[in-house]
């Protein structure tokens, strides 16, 4: 069913879009010690487009949750669960990223100018997860990339700089290998619509289609942060302000790994695509668990974790076509680390000196609440019960059981194993004796309110479960 260019269905989008304006102006006039004023019009902006999203999530008795029933705006924006549940996750995340970076953005030089980024990150994230169409694809990945080179380098330090340009140029590879992509197969199709695709690419050589798909898959994986496109991770989030870290390590991966389901969905079943998918989630979260063994900056350790968690994420991509547990699986696992990671981040927000593992001595002496919060994200990221990431990862390896990739569920046992080591490892040196360093009050308050989202979604896992639908896209 087709909706008639409604913008009104776009609420929350051209919401974000909006109070990014409003903020980049607002900002621009106001002085440095009057900036708080940009924070609170973007808050202003997400909170209107998360009451929107939230009115406008499909409900399954209307039909709307999928099975080729979904809502579609301008022939390229599909309204399905897959959709809703991406608007409120990205919503949500930026929120608590403005949250835990108060104490280190306010009165700088370029407060309003991130909280700007922020915004159109979110967007370009939404339309990326949301769109069945390649050309659209491509406007959204370059729309959710742009703001994550400029928040790499916006702290003005080597590392920062040296960040920035690697995840720039692997950024700008990525958009090539995207677009000859999509290039080669609307070629092919005769469209660049997903539905054209699907019918298009059906009885089209093999090669061809192979070289097509592997190419958007490639700028889809940098946007994610995956094998082999990952680099850029760990060396952004240890070069990256607390904030931009925080985003660039959460909400991209969210609208790329939706984007990537919805890709391998309609590619003709004449290649091995659950099979090529689920070998790069093996690699990435096999390289990235074993690079982040020998990590001792907390934030370098976070890249490396978060690459990992992609390589899980991938996991129900691989099966998409095969079980209908696919997409509720990849959704509630975004969900629960999108909250857990952030949770994490905004732990190290809130003792901004703190940079080694070792630095986190005496937290839980000093700070038992904010190590409380640092220990839940932790072993929630591990995937320790009732956590958000358990539930995540439950339902992403019985989604990948149920679609064929028993081998693919048995290395991501092995893997949650190796990573118990270094997530444990900084958790024991916050109960150590020592003196940790001073900490920040928002951040200090975004860690806890974190904390309780990881509990509520992993103790939540029936109201969850239903909100991600019955698996189907469109």
């Amino acid at each position: 069913m087709v909706m008639d260019q409604s913008l009104l269905a776009l609420l929350p989008e051209l919401s974000l879009l909006a109070g990014a304006v409003a903020t980049l102006l607002a900002g621009s006039f106001l002085p440095r010690q009057r900036q708080w004023v940009a924070r609170l019009i973007a808050v202003a902006a997400l909170l209107t487009a998360a009451v929107s999203a939230a009115l406008a999530f499909p409900s399954h008795q209307d039909g709307r949750s999928g099975g080729g029933d979904a809502e579609t705006v301008f022939g390229a924006f599909v309204l399905d669960t897959a959709t809703g549940v991406s608007r409120l996750v990205v919503v949500a995340a930026v929120l608590l990223v403005i949250g835990l970076g108060v104490d280190e953005l306010a009165g700088t030089a370029r407060e309003s100018e991130t909280y700007t980024l922020l915004l159109l990150g979110g967007l370009g994230a939404i339309v990326l997860a949301a769109t069945d169409d390649l050309l659209v694809l491509a406007v959204a990945f370059l729309l959710a990339s742009i703001p994550v080179y400029a928040l790499v380098g916006m702290v003005r330090s080597p590392g920062a700089a040296e960040a920035a340009l690697k995840t720039y140029l692997l950024g700008a590879l990525s958009g090539i290998f995207l677009l000859l992509g999509a290039t080669v197969l609307s070629g092919i199709a005769g469209g660049t619509a997903y539905v054209d695709l699907a019918t298009g690419l059906a009885g089209a050589p093999a090669a061809a289609v192979a070289v097509g798909a592997l190419a958007v898959l490639a700028g889809l994986l940098f946007e994610a942060g995956g094998v082999p496109l990952h680099q850029w991770v760990p060396d952004a989030t240890q070069g990256a302000g607390t904030a931009a870290a925080a985003f660039l390590t959460t909400v991209p991966k969210v609208g790329a790994l939706v984007a990537a389901a919805r890709l391998v969905d309609v590619l003709p079943g004449a290649l091995s695509w659950p099979l090529l998918v689920g070998l790069l989630a093996a690699a990435t979260m096999t390289l990235a668990n074993l690079a982040a063994l020998a990590q001792t900056d907390a934030r370098r350790l976070l890249g490396w974790s978060t690459v990992s968690q992609v390589g899980y994420l991938l996991m129900p991509v691989a099966v998409v076509a095969s079980t209908s547990a696919a997409i509720p699986a990849l959704l509630v696992y975004l969900a629960g680390y999108a909250v857990t990671n952030l949770t994490a981040f905004a732990v190290l927000a809130a003792v901004p000196g703190a940079r080694s593992l070792t630095d986190f001595r005496g937290l839980a002496r000093q700070r038992p609440w904010l190590a409380a919060a640092l220990g839940i994200s932790l072993l929630s990221l591990v995937g320790t019960p009732p956590t958000a990431v358990f539930l995540g990862k439950l339902t992403v390896f019985t989604a990948a059981w149920d679609g064929g990739l028993a081998w693919l569920v048995v290395v991501a046992a092995l893997n949650t194993l190796v990573s118990l080591f270094y997530y444990l490892r900084w958790l024991v040196e916050a109960f150590r004796p020592g003196e940790p360093a001073p900490t920040a009050g928002w951040a200090h308050g975004a860690a806890l309110a974190g904390a309780l989202g990881v509990l509520a979604v992993g103790l939540g896992a029936g109201l969850v479960t239903a909100l991600t639908g019955d698996g189907t896209l469109g």
